[in-house]
């Protein structure tokens, strides 16, 4: 999943919460106490899923896995509270965390965050969902299940997705600015360099349509050239090494040209103001970076009228951008009914579910190449061979080394570096000190 951390990639103050399955507001994740005496009396207790972004469980728009749970455990009630912004929502988290109050039973973790939440600080604070909820690690893929694993072994996050890359296309503005729209031959016109991806952004910028734009944001096109790179914020042993990672100035020059040349459309991924979804709707740029999740994003955010008006082309170099886990802090009031969950929405069946509504790769090996998988295509567009393109993207999937500081960093640079050159014309060496000073001051390394 996806958020503009990850999967959804997304920014210290609690934020505004959506509850998404009951229509309540949830504004912690406490449960009450009358929830607690149920389950003591073996009564109906309250399990609260905290999540950012769109990981497909919901009963609105998603698999409806939250309520095939309720009918198989009649004495459980589920209730997801979900933010759209991954930064905020991860701050918010740790501060619970280190007051070992107000968490939800069971927390997203985005993978730009896995490091942070095993590492020496953070690690105490979470359960074995293993031993806890008697999760198979073995289905999933190896590299996914090192990345949740601390120290001493203990494993604290099941891996629910990964972020295969691909580029999600506007066929409608493509046509009229005179570009290819029949995918093969659009995946043709960048494959292999994401530099190419910008002179097919000068060729669209010549004849774009009125008030649209090539791409939707700088920001969002660092972080997928970034996530096709082995060498990203950290060096071989985990260190943070930002400064000095090819893969980080390869993003930031091509970024920051795509700002200066005027090719984006100004936007930062996952406002709060709703910008950027309804850009979505409204037409307003011809291409997004496409990890696998962002499907489900562009179904919800451009809505049925612009059903069959996108499609989904190879990147110029295959990445993985996001995904994330699902863990249960020890503050959890039900800690062993949450891990039970935990281990139920990441089992290979519900990743399959997820896949097929909203197109969340799974991090099973067996449901990665299972045909329901490879064969899958998505309703909202058409007979694109999704199944086929984000399972061949995630073959070519090498994971870099990740340092427990990647998402701050990733911050600093798409929101106080990149946004800030797009947005309001700051030049791009000043930027970059204002993001080395930004670092200098919030991390300790």
């Amino acid at each position: 999943m996806g958020t503009s951390s990850s999967r959804r990639g997304r920014r210290t103050a609690a934020a505004a919460v959506a509850a998404v399955v009951t229509g309540t507001v949830l504004l912690t994740g406490c449960g009450s106490d009358e929830d607690d005496e149920a389950g003591k009396d073996g009564g109906k207790i309250t399990l609260r899923v905290g999540t950012f972004g769109s990981f497909g469980y919901d009963n609105k728009t998603g698999a409806k896995l939250y309520a095939e749970y309720e009918r198989l455990h009649p004495n459980i009630k589920i209730e997801e509270s979900n933010v759209s912004d991954g930064q905020k929502y991860w701050d918010t988290l740790k501060l619970r965390l280190s007051q070992n109050s107000g968490t939800a039973d069971i927390q997203a973790i985005e993978v730009g965050y896995i490091a942070e939440a095993t590492g020496p600080s953070m690690a105490a604070k979470w359960l074995d969902v293993v031993k806890e909820g008697g999760a198979d690690t073995s289905k999933f893929l190896d590299w996914k299940v090192k990345q949740a694993t601390t120290a001493d072994g203990k494993v604290i996050g099941l891996g629910t997705d990964i972020g295969p890359m691909a580029v999600c296309y506007n066929k409608d503005l493509f046509a009229k600015a005179g570009l290819p729209t029949e995918r093969d031959e659009v995946g043709k016109l960048w494959s292999g360099d994401w530099a190419k991806f910008l002179t097919v952004g000068e060729t669209y910028k010549k004849k774009a349509p009125a008030g649209t734009a090539f791409h939707d944001s700088a920001s969002g096109l660092f972080n997928a050239v970034l996530s096709s790179d082995p060498v990203q914020y950290a060096d071989s042993s985990g260190k943070l090494d930002w400064e000095n990672s090819p893969g980080v100035k390869k993003a930031w020059e091509l970024g920051v040209k795509a700002a200066e040349g005027g090719l984006t459309a100004k936007l930062r991924q996952f406002d709060e103001a709703g910008t950027w979804n309804a850009a979505f709707k409204n037409s307003k740029f011809a291409t997004v970076a496409c990890p696998s999740w962002m499907t489900g994003i562009i179904k919800d955010q451009a809505g049925p009228a612009n059903q069959g008006k996108w499609d989904i082309a190879a990147p110029p170099v295959a990445g993985n951008w996001g995904g994330a886990f699902l863990g249960v802090p020890k503050a959890s009031k039900h800690p062993k009914e949450a891990a039970e969950l935990a281990a139920w929405l990441t089992a290979p069946e519900q990743h399959a579910k997820v896949f097929a509504v909203n197109g969340n790769i799974p991090s099973s090996k067996d449901t990665l190449l299972s045909p329901a998988v490879q064969n899958a295509k998505l309703p909202y567009f058409g007979d694109t061979p999704v199944g086929k393109i984000f399972s061949s993207a995630a073959a070519g999937i090498t994971p870099a080394v990740i340092s427990r500081y990647d998402g701050q960093v990733k911050t600093f640079l798409t929101d106080n570096g990149i946004l800030d050159i797009e947005q309001r014309g700051t030049d791009p060496a000043k930027a970059w000190e204002n993001v080395k000073k930004l670092v200098d001051d919030k991390i300790a390394q």
